[in-house]
């Protein structure tokens, strides 16, 4: 995956938040006040949206620097996190699944990851 592909991503996964967000506030609302999951459903969008914009700032440090070749696997955390983060705590919001909840963590590390990667490239980095 190279920087543009990281920016097209991020441009796709903005529009997918925002969609989401929108969906959950206004389709969803009542299914995730029923299963008391507003609020989680909030945080997977905020951390989705985070995310998002992370992914971007790694796609444009990508093109800026273009010998970093760390940006590829803070990228692909970051869209693991998103997916398995975000993902889990959207299917938990509207399936009421609980085990779902479980799964949650791995995306937060993966969030970890990608940001200790940021760091490290950038003091690796001449």
């Amino acid at each position: 995956m190279n920087a543009k592909k990281i920016i097209q991503l991020a441009g796709i996964s903005g529009a997918l938040a925002v969609g989401i967000g929108a969906f959950g506030a206004h389709g969803l609302e009542s299914l995730l006040i029923q299963n008391g999951r507003l609020e989680t459903f909030q945080t997977a969008v905020q951390y989705h949206f985070y995310h998002t914009l992370a992914l971007l700032g790694i796609g444009i440090l990508g093109k800026a620097i273009p010998n970093w070749k760390g940006f590829v696997f803070s990228a692909w955390c970051m869209v693991l996190g998103i997916l398995i983060f975000s993902g889990s705590l959207y299917l938990l919001s509207v399936t009421g699944i609980t085990w779902l909840g479980a799964i949650t963590p791995a995306g937060g590390l993966a969030f970890i990851l990608g940001w200790i990667s940021i760091t490290y490239q950038s003091i690796k980095q001449r």
